[in-house]
Order: C-alpha cells, then sequence, then structure tokens
C-alpha cells in the first residue's frame, strides 16, 4: 500500500508511488525518469555549523626488507609485533610462500605451548622430585624406609591444608570407628582432624622423647581416644587454621629424629625401629607405629578431602603395600580379642606356637596387594597354605576402608570361598582394627 494516504490520493513524497490520473505507461515512465536526490554534507549541530574535519588518511604500511620479515614471523606467531608490523608481514604472506609455509608451522608449534593442564598439581609430583633427586645424590641422612610413608602421607595432607581459608578450616567432618560389632562416629571440624592427628603423634614423639603436644605430665596408659578429648578440651576455642602449624612441627620433628637415629641401638629393645611405643592397652614397635600413623594421616586426609569436595588418591603401591601388611599381621591379635569378648566363633584347633594351624587366604588385589595367610585359632600359630579353610579376595583401598572402619564387613566388596564363619570372623576383626 506505499504511496496511498487515502482514496484517491497522491503521495508526492513517494516518487514510486502510483498515481491515480495517471495511467500505467506513465507511471512507468516516471519510475525511470525519476532520480533519487542524494544530500550533501553538512556540519553537526555540535560543531556550531563549521565545516567538518578532514578524515585522516590512513599510515603508509611498514616497507620491510625480505630478512626482516622473515625473522618477524615468530614474533607474529606468538602475536607480539606491533600492529605495522603484523601488517607488513600478512600482507607479505600473501606472497611469498616460503615465509607462509613456515608462518604455518610456528602456528602449529605455539598452540603446542599453551596445551590446557589441569590446575591441580600432581600428588605424586614431590615423590618423585625428590626420588629423581635422590637417584642422582643420595641423602646424607636418608629417611628410614619404613619412615617413608609417613614423611610421604604428611607432605600429602599438608599440601592439601596450604590453600584452605576459614569456611573450608571450619567444614564439618565425622570421623567414623568400630567399636565391638556397631560402628561410631565424632563429629568435628577439618582443624579439629588435625588436632587429633596432633595428640595421637605425640604417642611416637614422646618414645622419642620430643615434646609432648598434651604437655607435661602426660598419663602413659591415655589411648588415642582419650588423648585426643583431652586436647579438645585443653584448647580455649574450638580449633582453626591455627591448628596446622604445632602438627608440621610435629611431623618435621618426628622425621628428623628416626633419620638421625638411624638403625643405632636404642635401650634394650635393639634397632630404634624396635622401640615401643604404647597406645595404652597395646604396644607397638616404632617401624609398624609409623605405618600406623602414615595410614591414620591418609584416612583422616580422605575424610578432609570428602568434606570439601577435593579428589585425594590413594597412597603409592608401595606405601600401600606397607599399610596392607600391618593390618593383616595385627589381624590374629584382634581376632583373638574379639573372641575373648565372645564377638567370635570360638578356636577349632589349638596348637602349640610357631606350629601352622588353620588359615584363611587374604588376597587384596590391585596396586600394593599381595597374599596373607591369616592364623585363626590363636595368633601365636602359623598361617599355612596346607592348612587352608577359607579365601577371600578383595580390592586393597576397599580392604583400607574396612580397617579404618569406613565400610561394615557386610558392605566389603569381597570374594569369598570356603568356611562362612572364618570369613565373617576375620572381616569383622579387620573393622575392630579401626579406633578414633
Amino acid at each position: 500500500m506505499s504511496g496511498v494516504n487515502g482514496p484517491g490520493r497522491f503521495d508526492p513524497y513517494d516518487p514510486y508511488g502510483e498515481d491515480p490520473d495517471k495511467n500505467d505507461k506513465q507511471n512507468k515512465q516516471d519510475k525511470q525518469e525519476a532520480v533519487p536526490r542524494i544530500p550533501t554534507p553538512r556540519a553537526s549541530v555540535e560543531d556550531t555549523g563549521g565545516p567538518l574535519p578532514d578524515v585522516p588518511a590512513p599510515a603508509a604500511p611498514l616497507v620491510l626488507e625480505h630478512r626482516v620479515l622473515k625473522s618477524l614471523l615468530g614474533a607474529w606467531a606468538l602475536a607480539a609485533c606491533s600492529p605495522e608490523e603484523s601488517a607488513a608481514v600478512e600482507e607479505h604472506l600473501v606472497d611469498c610462500g616460503t615465509c607462509a609455509e613456515e608462518a604455518l608451522r610456528l602456528r602449529d608449534a605455539v598452540g603446542l605451548l599453551h596445551a590446557e593442564e589441569s590446575l591441580d598439581l600432581d600428588p605424586m609430583l614431590r615423590s618423585r622430585v625428590l626420588e629423581g633427586c635422590l637417584n642422582r645424590r643420595p641423602a646424607r641422612i636418608p629417611v628410614p624406609a619404613w619412615a617413608t610413608p609417613y614423611d610421604a602421607e604428611t607432605a600429602r595432607l599438608d599440601a592439601l591444608l596450604q590453600d584452605f581459608g576459614d569456611p573450608e578450616w571450619h567444614a564439618p567432618v565425622r570421623l567414623r570407628w568400630y567399636e565391638g560389632s556397631e560402628q561410631v562416629s565424632r563429629k568435628t571440624t577439618v582443624a579439629g582432624v588435625i588436632a587429633h592427628l596432633t595428640s595421637v603423634d605425640g604417642l611416637i614423639a614422646r618414645a622419642l622423647g620430643l615434646d609432648d603436644p598434651l604437655g607435661p605430665p602426660a598419663l602413659d596408659d591415655l589411648g588415642p581416644a582419650e588423648r585426643t578429648e583431652r586436647y579438645w578440651r585443653a584448647s580455649y576455642f574450638p580449633p582453626t587454621r591455627a591448628s596446622r602449624p604445632p602438627w608440621r612441627d610435629q611431623t618435621h620433628a618426628i622425621i628428623r629424629t628416626v633419620s638421625f637415629a638411624g638403625e643405632a641401638a636404642a635401650g634394650t629393645g635393639g634397632g630404634t625401629g624396635q622401640l615401643p611405643v604404647s597406645y595404652g592397652d597395646f604396644a607397638l614397635p616404632l617401624r609398624d607405629a609409623m605405618i600406623d600413623r602414615a595410614f591414620e594421616c591418609w584416612v583422616h586426609a580422605g575424610d578432609i578431602a570428602d568434606a570439601v569436595d577435593y579428589p585425594f588418591a590413594a597412597p603409592s603401591p608401595r606405601h600401600l603395600n606397607r599399610m596392607i601388611d600391618l593390618a593383616a599381621r595385627m589381624l590374629p591379635d584382634s581376632l583373638a580379642l574379639r573372641r575373648r569378648a565372645g564377638l567370635a566363633g570360638p578356636a577349632r584347633e589349638l596348637v602349640t606356637a610357631g606350629n601352622p594351624g588353620r588359615s584363611l587366604r587374604l588376597e587384596v588385589e590391585g596396586a600394593g596387594g599381595g597374599e596373607w595367610l591369616i592364623a585363626l585359632d590363636s595368633p601365636a600359630a602359623v598361617g599355612s597354605a596346607e592348612r587352608e579353610v577359607a579365601h577371600v579376595a578383595l580390592d586393597g583401598v576397599e580392604f583400607c576402608r574396612l580397617a579404618a572402619g569406613h565400610v561394615s564387613p557386610e558392605e566389603a566388596a569381597a570374594g569369598q570361598l570356603g568356611d562362612r564363619e572364618a570369613i565373617r570372623d576375620v572381616l569383622s576383626a579387620t573393622a575392630a582394627l579401626s579406633r578414633m
């Protein structure tokens, strides 16, 4: 409906509108002869009517020699040239095939320099760097092999804590373990977990003659749970990020002390690794206590990582194997304690100490795994393949979670064959190894 204001009216502002008073031929002729008017530029209102400023002419491109342009290809690929140099290089690439091929190769190489990587450091980076350094130059005072898992796990936990802000330190954490046949728990925070580790690591510190975090006098018969409760009560305020430095200083002091002592004689117990460490109602030699503390450090680091939604890998296979081996060696005693408490089936075939008895084959799969023969009727008996009555197979990390009290014996994904009562008793004894 263009060009019509109403019935029978011609719109003078539409040069192509239809005139109802002319025939179609005249309308076509007018359309062909009409020439649109192009307005001339005029000054804007803002410049008070003065003439428009002249538009500056574009700058002339740089004229550079071929050798100079070729030397700029690397900087051009890295986007480090000035706009004038970039324009000169790009104009040159249109005419020079050799430089164009070289520029393409350089651009591909630049892409390799900016590969996408995770911001999270590999948790094994420290171990690999130390191993590479020690292969080139052995440490003058090496850390004993039985202390390296503790050194590694405390370092990994410290790396996890390094960038925590106040919200993360107060994130709720629930500690879980088994008492009898029931799983119990205790609610605390990330800072509270570190305070717990500090108090229990103090058992080793006391055995080595270092300062006890509970301070003097500390009772010798306090177990891990009692020490933790006393340490928490001694704090005037709930634990905060201030709990990290005492824990880390203590771990460094323990590592330094055992490293300087090496395998020198200590008391009447032989080498330093045989120094007894009291846990209240039982004792472990120092070499086993250090593995035990490494295991608990890893377990609680996992609890902390879960509380802040951060992934945390298992220990290296070599260290994981030492932790599993310690748990397997402690199973006969754990089974005997449960039997005395009426929580396990009675012994069926008692044998004299050192003789083979009925055994369960524990097969731990995955990295750090292996096989262990667990004596069933007496902790003094020797596991025997000939007297094997049951076989249990499960994953290494799952076995450790069971030993930490994080899964129940019924939930442990295990392949089972043979005496059902022996299998149930051994899995329950594994969960009974856990504590606060």
